[in-house]
């Protein structure tokens, strides 16, 4: 899957962009706040129809304008169009090949990309929450069973918790059946992919220069995978609940763990390491979903050698170029911050215009 053609109108501060796209893709150039990252932004977008910053639409908008357009040409197995166009609240229209789809659920992933960002080195360092949300992205576009399992799950959920915080258990206990489905669907698919993964993770970090001993597994009531199990485990935790407010069992509540020779990476590892093991998760995206969806995904990285010493960087660089022709885009200050033996075509962007 290649992207061949980028138009992107009224986005962040880009000048509109109509751009033919190098089948290997291409190294992004230009100061802080130029808009480079937006450009990535804009070609990312259509994966789920969202910002890969996690802001809502009316924030990706330009300044002062009414909405904004995306749109990509695309080639090789998925070849056809996919655009998005906004243009006010509720007022999003998603297009596959000219066609408009209703639901974003029936469009993402038509499009496939991975994107590194500075902010994703919490992937290691940060939250249970950043974890949850690379398993639930990852596993959604591999698999759509499991995205409509996880939709359905969260919207159990959130209505289980209304009721909770409305004081009526007798109204929450209503949502526990489903609850219990696609809840057992979310870990046990969770759990499938990390017993596979694992292994994966620790070969990326091994071939990014990382010598110690790593670990990936996952933090959570395994039990729970199997329906059955879900009413005791919901009956014991039913005062918890009420005096919380919420529901405190369940996948919503579960971790990705990431060690460093026995001990959490994200107590013991330097920050060289934590970026490393958050492109390590990337590449590892990257892998199960071209094995999954039979197509590989472009391979978006935002100054991503910051912060990696020269032989993590040269190893990086190499594994990018490896030869199984992934188109990469990725973005650096200066010509002299890439690594050498990184060979792509360089484009610069100055004050929202592409060169």
């Amino acid at each position: 899957m290649r992207l061949r053609r980028l138009v992107a109108r009224g986005f962040r501060n880009l000048a509109d962009v109509d751009r033919e796209l190098p089948a290997g893709g291409v190294a992004l150039l230009g100061a802080n706040g130029q808009g480079k990252t937006n450009l990535l932004e804009a070609i990312y977008y259509p994966v789920l129809f969202r910002s890969f910053r996690g802001v809502a639409d009316p924030d990706v908008a330009r300044f002062g304008g009414s909405g904004f357009h995306v749109e990509l040409a695309l080639e090789g197995a998925e070849a056809g169009d996919v655009a998005a166009t906004w243009s006010g609240p509720r007022r999003k229209r998603i297009a596959v090949d000219g066609e408009e789809i209703e639901r974003v659920a029936d469009a993402a992933g038509r499009w496939l990309a991975v994107a590194f960002r500075p902010e994703d080195v919490r992937l290691a360092g940060g939250p249970a929450a950043e974890r949850r949300r690379y398993l639930d992205r990852l596993l959604s576009l591999a698999s759509h069973p499991y995205l409509r399992a996880l939709a359905r799950y969260r919207a159990a959920l959130a209505r289980r918790n209304g009721a909770l915080r409305q004081g009526r258990p007798e109204i929450a206990r209503m949502f526990d059946p489903l609850l219990a489905v696609e809840g057992a669907t979310v870990v046990r698919t969770r759990l499938d992919w990390v017993a596979a993964a694992a292994e994966r993770f620790a070969a990326e970090l091994a071939g990014l220069g990382e010598t110690e001993r790593v670990c990936l597994r996952y933090q959570g009531r395994s039990e729970l995978a199997d329906p059955a199990a879900w009413p005791a485990a919901l009956e014991a935790a039913a005062a918890r609940d009420r005096a919380r407010g919420s529901t405190t069992v369940g996948p919503h509540r579960d971790d990705l763990v990431l060690e460093l020779a026995g001990r959490p990476l994200r107590v013991v590892g330097s920050t060289g390491q934590e970026r490393t093991a958050a492109v390590a998760l990337k590449l590892l995206e990257l892998g199960w979903l071209a094995a999954s969806r039979g197509s590989e995904p472009a391979l978006l990285l935002d100054d991503v050698f910051a912060e990696l010493d020269g032989e993590r960087q040269k190893r990086l660089a190499r594994r990018l170029g490896d030869g199984n022709g992934r188109q990469v885009f990725l973005t650096a200050p200066r010509q002299d911050e890439l690594p050498s033996g990184l060979e792509l075509p360089v484009w610069t962007v100055h004050a929202g215009a592409v060169r």
